[in-house]
């Protein structure tokens, strides 16, 4: 893993509430193995907002702004097949 994931990596699992960690982390976890440098580069933008937002994306419950709309990313996101149980 490059030093970008790694950093990534631990912004994704430090979020300061342990549902947002599982969500944001787990969602990290899952897919980053498999993404471009696009898709990289949308992820360290994405980790840098709130995680209410965030989160809202994932569960349905608000829109991304246009920027942040990756048509491959949000409905994976969605899928919430990628958070670990404890």
């Amino acid at each position: 893993m490059t030093d970008r994931l790694k950093r990534l990596k631990f912004r994704a699992w430090h979020r300061g509430t342990r549902e947002a960690d599982y969500m944001i982390g787990g969602f990290f976890d899952r897919y980053a193995a498999t993404w471009s440098e696009e898709e990289i580069a949308w992820y360290e933008i994405v980790v840098e907002e709130d995680d209410v937002d965030i989160m809202a994306w994932a569960l349905g419950t608000g829109e991304p702004p246009a920027h942040l709309a990756h048509p491959k990313l949000i409905p994976a996101m969605r899928r919430l097949d990628y958070i670990p149980l404890p």
